[in-house]
């Protein structure tokens, strides 16, 4: 998903957040376990991060990457807020109690982190 609805047509000009948690919901229905991920630092608010987070277990993913964006070169949109660790920790406990089976949250967190030990855990 990269990031929350209310920022998805601005920073993801050719995409479509509800064409996306719809295919996501068609890979449930896969033997591919459905994995999102997404970024925190663009001038998100929190209800919209929750309110992802809802929308993405709606739709059966069942595991979440949450990271911090960084600003890769002074081209591309400034970093907003630098997330501390401990709000990582606070939206991994969240994303947990919403039913996610997985979830990476840090500052770090990347969409492949740890794709070679996640495909081999069950």
């Amino acid at each position: 998903m990269e990031v929350v609805e209310p920022l998805f047509g601005h920073l993801r000009p050719e995409g479509n957040y509800h064409r996306s948690l719809e295919l996501l919901s068609c890979v449930a229905d896969t033997a591919v376990v459905p994995k999102s991920g997404f970024m925190l630092g663009f001038g998100e608010e929190k209800a919209d991060i929750l309110r992802l987070m809802d929308d993405l277990a709606a739709a059966s993913c069942r595991r979440l990457t949450i990271g911090q964006y960084q600003q890769p070169t002074l081209k591309h949109r400034p970093v907003t807020k630098y997330y501390h660790p401990d709000e990582f920790a606070e939206f991994r406990e969240i994303a947990c109690s919403k039913g996610f089976e997985h979830v990476e949250s840090g500052p770090l967190v990347r969409s492949s982190y740890h794709a070679a030990y996640a495909k081999t855990r069950k």
